[in-house]
């Protein structure tokens, strides 16, 4: 009998070890909505988290995500209800959380918000137009990673009257001091008697690209905005304004990222490179 019960014991197949899921405390802050990473790091430094009742200053420190007990200011760690907003951005506002030298930010406009959100990407100090803020890491990145081709639309005034020539320029791709552009998609808007409206969609996030795109034509940018991102757009929102994105508005952005990628994987067309939205 107890032969037996040794076979069929040994017979069972084992259980696999349990997967740990293991992530730096910073990051466990960051992830559940509540900060960004530089103020997590700063509230652990602080000594205001424990992990498990211990006080952790330790910026290195692992934590088990599913299983370690975390507690800020004697509070259990929580994840925040996810937070997807749409700001029509002015121009002269910077898209970070403090400026040292006083200058306005985006936070300036979401006084009303009472959780913490940060920017999916950025727009320079001179650019004005859509800006999306979420406290959804997991959201910003398929937005923001260039793997992914979420799309970017631009309503761009130059200083010059540009030739169909010169657009088909920006639309083949331009090679700049960092490599050569992928291909844009362009329309002409109008034209005034010494300067040229077009609107322009890219896929990429460099630093001022479309600035240095128009510049590479031998013109200049002299106004910026941006009317788009994905299939979500400005449309009638005041400038100087934000609304909440419609769930609807939040899916189709997700399957803007997810369908990109994969279609660029499959021709071998996804970058290696990894980035936030660079400044317009």
């Amino acid at each position: 009998m107890e032969q037996r019960k040794e076979r069929r014991r040994k017979a069972r197949p084992e259980k696999a070890p349990e997967k740990r899921v293991l992530k730096t405390l910073d990051r466990v802050l960051s992830k559940a909505g509540i900060c960004s990473r530089t103020e997590a790091r700063e509230w652990i430094v602080r000594g205001r988290v424990k992990v498990n009742a211990r006080t952790v200053r330790d910026l290195e420190h692992w934590v088990d995500v599913d299983h370690d007990a975390v507690v800020i200011d004697g509070r259990p760690l929580r994840a925040e209800k996810k937070i997807y907003l749409l700001l029509y951005k002015p121009k002269g506002y910077l898209t970070t959380y403090k400026d040292p030298d006083g200058r306005p930010t985006v936070y300036d406009l979401m006084a009303k918000v009472d959780q913490w959100v940060f920017p999916v990407g950025r727009l320079d100090q001179d650019t004005s137009g859509l800006l999306i803020l979420t406290n959804d890491t997991q959201f910003a990145e398929q937005i923001t990673n260039p793997e992914f081709h979420v799309p970017k639309t631009y309503l761009v005034k130059a200083s010059t009257l540009l030739s169909d020539e010169q657009l088909a320029k920006l639309r083949d791709g331009l090679e700049l001091k960092d490599g050569m552009t992928r291909p844009a998609k362009v329309k002409r808007v109008r034209d005034s008697e010494s300067k040229s409206f077009f609107e322009m969609t890219i896929t990429e996030g460099r630093n001022r690209q479309v600035r240095r795109m128009v510049e590479a034509l031998e013109s200049q940018v002299l106004k910026l905005v941006r009317v788009a991102v994905g299939p979500v757009r400005i449309e009638r929102l005041q400038i100087g304004h934000w609304r909440h994105l419609t769930q609807d508005e939040v899916r189709a952005l997700r399957k803007s990222g997810m369908r990109k990628r994969e279609s660029g994987v499959r021709a071998g067309t996804g970058d290696g490179g990894h980035g936030g939205e660079g400044h317009s």
